[in-house]
């Protein structure tokens, strides 16, 4: 494969990715890592430093629609972020430390628990969320005007981050699939605002640990540009179609893509592919 015919292969995997984690507040990251090493075979560093540039750039632009149409939180975002941001510094400490293949199966195993908690959920649930706002709550667009709702259990939801955040180090996802399960399941917050504030927080949460990586010199310019091009474009487009998506359609697209994405790391790790 030549280098232009690799390039634009990237950037067509990055523009599903950058879609798809738009929708469901993962970040295109959790899908270009497993793409890049098993889809294209490149060393798991390097396609963990692609996606940590590629998920700060996705946070800098479709996060900010999100904001300017009033999904994301601005204030549980800038909140929880200073967990993530210390848990990201930490974790991309580790990850010189530990093999790729036990990274890939740790990967595996965060999206199946992902998929394990939000199955368990009530299937038929729709969002239900508080009449008043609160120091950390506030209101989403709704078919029929402002939605209020509140905020819950904020240390415990502070908690959580700072565990997306060492993972977001480790593994070069954004955490977005930690994030909305904390926001969503810990902390209350409707669906919609869970995956709007987690693309909003994801870029901080990357650069905080995007600089480690790149001092280790595993940030490839000619690898992370197609990726990040076609993760920010996805991640557009996705954008636009959110306001519109069912809540249940949402979550059934959230737990199809963590639970092949889960299952083939965790094949490719045990296997020493990656």
């Amino acid at each position: 494969m030549n280098i232009a015919v690799f390039c634009g292969a990237v950037f067509g995997g990055s523009l599903a990715a950058g879609f798809i984690g738009s929708l469901t507040g993962l970040g295109g990251g959790v899908v270009i890592v497993p793409l890049l090493t098993v889809g294209f075979g490149v060393n798991m560093r390097y396609a963990i430093g692609a996606s940590l540039v590629s998920v700060i750039a996705t946070s800098s632009g479709a996060a900010a629609a999100y904001v300017r149409e009033g999904f994301s939180n601005v204030r549980v975002g800038m909140t929880l972020e200073m967990a993530t941001s210390a848990g990201a510094i930490a974790g991309a400490a580790l990850a010189a430390r530990v093999p790729t293949s036990a990274l890939a199966i740790l990967l595996g195993a965060v999206l199946l628990f992902s998929a394990v908690v939000r199955v368990h959920k009530e299937q038929g649930e729709e969002e239900k969320p508080g009449g008043g706002h609160g120091l950390l709550g506030g209101t989403y667009p709704g078919p029929h005007g402002p939605i209020a709702y509140e905020s819950k259990r904020a240390p415990l939801g502070f908690g959580i981050m700072g565990i997306a955040g060492l993972l977001s180090g480790m593994l070069g996802i954004g955490s977005g699939a930690i994030k909305v399960l904390g926001m969503d399941l810990a902390m209350g917050l409707p669906f919609k605002v869970s995956t709007t504030t987690s693309n909003f927080m994801i870029g901080v949460t990357a650069a905080a640990s995007a600089g480690i990586y790149l001092h280790r010199g595993y940030i490839a310019p000619g690898l992370a540009m197609p990726v990040t091009l076609g993760v920010v474009a996805g991640s557009f487009a996705g954008a636009r179609l959110l306001a519109g998506a069912k809540v249940q359609t949402l979550r059934t697209l959230f737990r199809l893509v963590i639970v092949a994405l889960g299952v083939e790391m965790i094949y490719s790790g045990w296997k020493g592919q990656v």
